[in-house]
């Protein structure tokens, strides 16, 4: 336009659709998720629709990225507003394991996550010595699960490079089908509702899980104290008719340290009023509650300042 700039009367803004209108003066907030066919984009769908749904001023947009590992510098550079992160990356960030410290904060707890291994029924594997050797796919190379997969293996002594036939996926999604056609001997997951598990659990063989034995999980939690017991209930899965104890770590929503407290405060109570609505959308986001947040926390200091705000009104922080 020759370098001019467009400039509406006050006559032409009131004559604009009211949808328009409405659009202009809500807060775009942008949430990274992870590579398709994995767990957080089918999460951060059900988050954006439950906090647009329930706070009109809010526009939450979700943006595919390479998972945890990535979704982390994104926020330190600005480029994302909120992301979603599991515990074991979020926990170094913070800490400086390995790299500077990052002041990231804590948005929302999204759901425990149990890490397992998922193979054909018909597998010969029953333990996880039995896969030392074998062609394991671990995920995708930015996932978190990887990191995951790492301290628990490293608490048994293993190195997952080392030890296995490591394999790295493109996308999340990839890995289901290389256990059905024999190409994997087993996937790495976690969590209840995870999408890869639900895939070959549904397949026509079915599925068997693979996760520490009682005395493995006590070697892996007393080197890992990041870790805990979590159990995947019965019925999470087809043919799962017993609930499975392993160790995990909570998974987050977190939000770049500049995220202004207002924006924080509205997502916090916009996900508190939407508990039922999110739960509605995905069964694992039952997990997505504010007192779930302050119980998962490593420490309250880590909660946005915003989300610490009404957490108070909420009666559920001091």
């Amino acid at each position: 336009m020759n370098g001019r700039r467009l400039i509406l009367s006050a006559g032409m803004l009131a004559a604009l659709p009211t949808g328009m209108a409405r659009a202009q003066d809500r807060t775009t907030v942008v949430l990274g998720t992870a590579t398709p066919g994995g767990g957080f984009p089918v999460f951060g769908a059900a988050f954006a629709d439950t906090v647009n749904e329930m706070d009109s001023s809010l526009l939450v947009q979700t943006r595919n990225t390479r998972g945890s590992t990535e979704n982390i510098p994104l926020i330190e550079a600005g480029s994302l507003d909120i992301a979603l992160a599991t515990g074991e990356p979020f926990h170094e960030a913070v800490n400086g394991i390995g790299r500077p410290a990052a002041s990231l904060k804590i948005l929302a707890a999204m759901y425990s996550s149990p890490g397992m291994f998922v193979l054909r029924a018909d597998s010969p594997h029953r333990r996880i010595a039995d896969l030392v050797g074998k062609p394991v796919a671990f995920g995708a190379q930015g996932s978190g699960l990887v990191v995951l997969a790492r301290y628990v293996l490293d608490g048994l002594g293993y190195d997952m490079r080392k030890d296995f036939q490591a394999v790295f996926l493109e996308r999340a999604g990839d890995g289901p089908a290389m256990v059905e056609d024999g190409r994997v001997a087993a996937l790495w997951g976690a969590g209840v509702g995870w999408p890869g598990f639900s895939a070959v659990a549904k397949s026509a063989g079915g599925a068997r899980f693979i996760v520490p034995d009682e005395a493995e999980a006590a070697r892996i939690l007393a080197k890992h104290a990041l870790l805990k017991p979590l159990v995947v209930p019965a019925g999470s899965y087809p043919g799962q008719d017993a609930p499975i104890a392993s160790v995990g770590s909570w998974a987050f929503v977190i939000a770049r340290p500049t995220l202004p407290d207002e924006t924080a405060y509205r997502l916090a109570r916009a996900l508190h009023k939407g508990e039922a609505a999110i739960a509605r959308r995905l069964p694992q986001a039952r997990e997505t509650t504010a007192a779930n947040t302050v119980a998962a926390a490593p420490r309250a200091d880590l909660i946005h300042p915003g989300v610490q705000r009404y957490l108070r009104e909420a009666g559920l922080l001091r």
